[in-house]
């Protein structure tokens, strides 16, 4: 019988971990949180220093009562979950449940990775729960509970049943609602742009260093030393004809040296970033990727090993044995000068947790290409990617001949720009492209100050300015990270539950406010404005970090934000207007009674209900406008959601399956499924 029962969170972890510990050890999963808050109520007694009422989850009563079988008789017992709040907190009510039962010497045992040698390693220094952690968890899960469980019933007497409000999803909704409001208030404007295709004057010889005479384009700068502003083609034509008169003579020339540096390992957040706009993951697939390669892959001949590091991290630490693999496969595989003189250092942001490390490939390295028969195709794609930032985040950084050349035409003043690769250093495994730049610039001829040059052609370019773009999964992630809302763990949910509450919808991979999602977000603005006030949720965010430093007391800081909080709950319990009881009037009649329909909302946002209700139960989703193409049919294209968003179907289902991806400009069109 073995004499140590080791408990980690999932079965897949449980399994990878057993094949290390040998037969002295049992090791078992508990499926996550075996205890939380109850669902039925809030469960926090806010009267008493906010006293959680802890309950056993119904769906883990059988598993905690299989872990107390386990537990009995065992010398030890060794708590394996997460390296984080929520894996401490996990570890903190298992040793209170099993503590009584099993009599037995509790450890807490954590690992960034889950390969043979980290585990290992791990279980010969065990330590003790940390408590600053477990309160950190508790303040934000009571937190998180009191503004739920006090928004979401105040939505439902004034909005509808079943939606939801959040401490960090409210925000999230906020910042999409504004986005489109400024998109809305957008005016676009005409600009126009002027460039000339150039070469050196004919008949000159091949310029040395190898740098023949080929076309290259500079563009209009300044006229008489004066920024230029083109606003319409009569200008640009004006001016056009104006340059075309003169010699282009080149005015000076600069070269500068420009080094890029290498972008450093992975966090969670820039882990769903870069996975959005490389691989076009959703912020959730990467996580469920990133999970299954973190908790172990069967590798064959029974090797199951986990991948890569814990992927819930704000930290870009990479440990001394890290840095020693990614040396030598770097040396290895592109020689010396690859490698820089002293390793790579990246500094993390303030409230990184620096005993964390990075997202990063585990140790031993696996080369994607050795490993790929044994991952999915999807697996594959995010484990290649963070192996290409690990192994170039340890590379060399890359160098650059940047050439500016002026370039005058009487009053007129051009610019061109070209750069040449001089070293690639570490892009030779990882591309990359600042988000302020333009298009790679190409080479420049070898050009000198008083030489003259033919004009090829002048190229005047219509353009107009652009509203500010959607935002997409990668950039609100981006967003909520810079503004310091929510943490690694919270955005993956937070993201889910805004679009499955239907207060944001996905169109072509970006995410726009519903109708509903702008009145609910207009409601909390006016009577809840610090709950939805970013730099204030931020500060909430570093009091959390401070609790798990043991420099705040978690009760205090739960005190500090209830007192304000509960005077807002009473105000818009009195004063929020009730959306729920305005009805709009429509000229549609019930077909089934007979009385006029009209416009309610619901938690799907507004509907048709027969003005009979309840003792008539009509009800239909608001159409579009737009009759549905289907010959014959009559019906009118209404919006339906699905688990891959939005989409047009008729309001005649199921005796027409039309549907489609986007409202048809041509309604004669038909595309029926």
């Amino acid at each position: 019988m073995a004499k140590s029962l080791v408990i980690v969170e999932s079965p897949a972890k449980s399994k990878t971990i057993g094949k290390f510990l040998g037969k002295d050890f049992t090791v078992a999963a508990s499926m996550g949180h075996i205890v939380d808050l109850p669902r039925s109520k809030m469960g926090v007694d806010v009267k008493n220093n906010f006293a959680p009422e802890y309950k056993i989850i119904p769906e883990r009563k059988k598993t905690l009562s299989q872990l107390k079988k386990e537990a009995k008789g065992k010398e030890h017992i060794y708590l394996a979950p997460d390296p984080d709040r929520e894996g401490e907190a996990i570890s903190w009510h298992l040793s209170r449940e099993l503590g009584a039962a099993a009599k037995t010497k509790i450890h807490r045992v954590t690992f960034n990775e889950i390969t043979k040698e980290a585990v290992l390693e791990a279980f010969k220094h065990p330590h003790s729960l940390d408590i600053n952690l477990i309160n950190a968890q508790q303040a934000r899960r009571i937190l998180d509970r009191i503004v739920g469980y006090s928004l979401s019933p105040l939505l439902w007497k004034k909005v509808s049943r079943g939606l939801s409000a959040g401490r960090v999803q409210s925000i999230a909704v906020k910042i999409i609602v504004e986005r489109e409001r400024e998109i809305e208030a957008f005016v676009s404007v005409e600009y126009w742009a002027i460039e000339a295709e150039l070469k050196k004057k004919t008949g000159k010889p091949a310029s040395p260093a190898g740098r023949e005479n080929f076309p290259f384009i500079a563009r209009l700068d300044k006229i008489d030393d004066n920024k230029i502003e083109v606003k319409t083609k009569e200008e640009a034509d004006k001016l056009t004809a104006e340059i075309s008169r003169e010699a282009f003579i080149v005015a000076g020339v600069k070269d500068a040296k420009k080094k890029r540096n290498p972008l450093a390992p992975f966090t969670t957040s820039k882990l769903q970033q870069e996975a959005f706009n490389k691989l076009r993951f959703s912020v959730s697939k990467t996580m469920k990727i990133a999970q299954e390669l973190y908790e172990g892959v069967d590798l064959g001949k029974s090797e199951t090993v986990g991948l890569i590091t814990y992927m819930r991290t704000d930290s870009v630490a990479v440990s001394k044995e890290a840095e020693r693999e990614a040396k030598n496969y770097i040396l290895k595989k592109f020689g010396d000068k690859y490698y820089p003189e002293k390793p790579n250092i990246y500094k993390a942001k303030k409230s990184a947790q620096e005993a964390h490390e990075a997202i990063r490939p585990a140790v031993p390295l696996h080369e994607p290409v050795q490993i790929k028969k044994f991952l999915n195709q999807d697996q594959y794609r995010l484990y290649e990617l963070i192996w290409n930032r690990f192994i170039s985040s340890q590379m060399s950084a890359a160098l650059y001949d940047v050439v500016s050349v002026d370039i005058k035409a009487g009053k007129f003043l051009f610019k061109a720009v070209g750069t040449t690769v001089v070293f690639d250093g570490f892009t030779v495994l990882y591309p990359v492209k600042d988000e302020d730049e333009k298009e790679e610039k190409g080479r420049l001829p070898r050009l000198v100050a008083g030489e003259r040059l033919d004009l090829i052609r002048l190229l005047p370019e219509q353009h107009f300015t652009k509203p500010p773009p959607r935002y997409s999964d990668a950039s609100l992630v981006k967003a909520l990270e810079e503004k310091g809302i929510g943490r690694p763990s919270t955005y993956a949910p937070t993201i889910y539950t805004i679009v499955a509450r239907n207060y944001v919808g996905r169109e072509k991979g970006y995410l726009y406010p519903t109708e509903l999602g702008i009145v609910v977000t207009d409601l909390l603005l006016q009577y809840f404005p610090k709950i939805l006030d970013e730099k204030f949720t931020a500060q909430m965010e570093e009091d959390l970090d401070k609790i798990e430093e043991g420099k705040m007391d978690w009760v205090k800081v739960l005190h500090v934000f209830y007192r304000p909080f509960s005077f807002e709950l009473k105000m818009a319990h009195s004063y929020m207007k009730n959306v729920k009881k305005e009805v709009t009037p429509t000229d549609q009649v019930c077909e089934l009674c007979g009385r006029p329909m009209v416009i309610k909302w619901g938690r799907r946002g507004k509907f048709l209900s027969c003005s009979g209700f309840p003792e008539c139960k009509n009800a239909k989703t608001i159409g579009t406008g737009i009759k549905c193409p289907a010959p014959g049919c009559g019906g009118e294209l209404v919006e339906r959601r699905s688990r891959r968003g939005v989409f047009y179907g008729c309001s005649n289902y199921p005796k027409c399956t039309y549907i489609a991806n986007k409202l048809p400009e041509d309604t004669g069109a038909i595309n029926n499924a």
